[in-house]
């Protein structure tokens, strides 16, 4: 298994309040060299992303969170490391399914932010949300 499925198939720790989110916001662009921003079901980026960029997409898929997921907890973000975070899975609050593995179908992130250069993850269920699709790459 390579390192990067590794890290995507461990252990992650969601960032169950809105607070934690934003800490784990502030913690992500302090160290903003050698981040991937990968849209699940695209083409994996190939070259990590700026500081500007990771601001600017953090900004906007928090805004989209914030809007779409109206709970007085996030709880549909997840870090392998909260402190010193490598990967973070972004989930899509329209279609969470069943995020804890519990059903059968297996409900990807929609986003990933990642340290490691990413791999390729297929998705086998059509985007049915498209406000996800053109606001990055």
């Amino acid at each position: 298994m390579t390192s990067f499925q590794q890290y995507y198939k461990g252990s992650f720790t969601s960032a169950l309040r809105w607070h934690q989110l934003d800490d784990l916001w502030e913690k992500t662009v302090a160290q903003p060299d050698g981040w991937y921003i990968y849209h699940i079901g695209r083409k994996p980026p190939t070259e990590p992303t700026n500081k500007k960029t990771l601001t600017q997409f953090i900004q906007k898929v928090d805004k989209i969170l914030h809007q779409e997921h109206k709970y007085d907890y996030c709880g549909i973000v997840y870090a392998d490391n909260k402190e010193t975070p490598a990967m973070i899975k972004i989930f899509d609050p329209k279609n969470l399914g069943v995020v804890c593995g519990t059903g059968k179908a297996i409900i990807h992130p929609r986003w990933l932010l990642t340290r490691i250069l990413p791999e390729s993850i297929e998705i086998k269920t059509e985007i049915k949300y498209k406000r996800w699709l053109p606001f990055w790459n």
